[in-house]
């Protein structure tokens, strides 16, 4: 009887730790489904504003409302900090390199002694490509710099990103290097 008991606690035990776990694997990937179809809806929105974007002009452009982050902005003036570094990245690519992360960790450490300071990041991108791509290439450039920095311990109310694309370039040039130097996230520190 202790051995028929002991057997029917062991597989009941087998059976809800197999069913948990495909209820976890499931919502894992319901959950991932749905970051896609977002990831997606926002492409095909970010599309659309551009095309709307340029069919207007700029008296229309400058009536239309501004995100919270920009209009958080308005009136401020940036400046530059050669304390903070640039980072840069791999063509095609929103994904931090190694030295990138070690620029990031100097960055945030700057952020730490300057506690007050709200910074802008702004992320770049070099010439290949459609304007459209670009800027949505360099937000996410700017956004996987905010992302680290925040991991590192600072305030995420005090930086903001925007996404440039290919439009302020560091580098006017058409070869690699001046590519290489264009893939970039710039830190501006935001003044009152």
């Amino acid at each position: 009887m202790v051995k028929g008991t002991k057997f029917v606690l062991l597989a009941v035990l087998v059976l809800v730790s197999f069913t948990s776990g495909c209820v976890t694997l499931s919502r894992y990937e319901d959950l991932q489904r749905e970051a896609e179809l977002k990831e997606s809806e926002l492409d095909k929105l970010r599309a659309e504003r551009q095309e709307l974007l340029a069919r207007i002009s700029e008296e229309e452009l400058e009536a239309l409302p501004v995100p919270p982050e920009a209009a958080a902005l308005r009136g401020k003036e940036l400046a530059e900090v050669p304390e903070l570094g640039d980072i840069h990245f791999e063509f095609d690519k929103s994904r931090l390199t190694p030295t990138a992360r070690e620029i990031l960790t100097k960055n945030a450490a700057w952020f730490k002694e300057h506690p007050g300071a709200e910074v802008l990041v702004g992320g770049h991108c070099d010439e290949r490509g459609t304007a459209e791509y670009n800027l949505a290439l360099g937000d996410r450039r700017a956004k996987s710099s905010r992302r680290y920095l925040v991991l590192l311990g600072c305030d995420p109310a005090q930086i903001f990103t925007i996404g440039y694309g290919e439009e302020r370039p560091v580098d006017p040039g058409h070869t690699e290097e001046a590519w290489a130097k264009n893939r970039r996230a710039h830190f501006r520190v935001v003044s009152p």
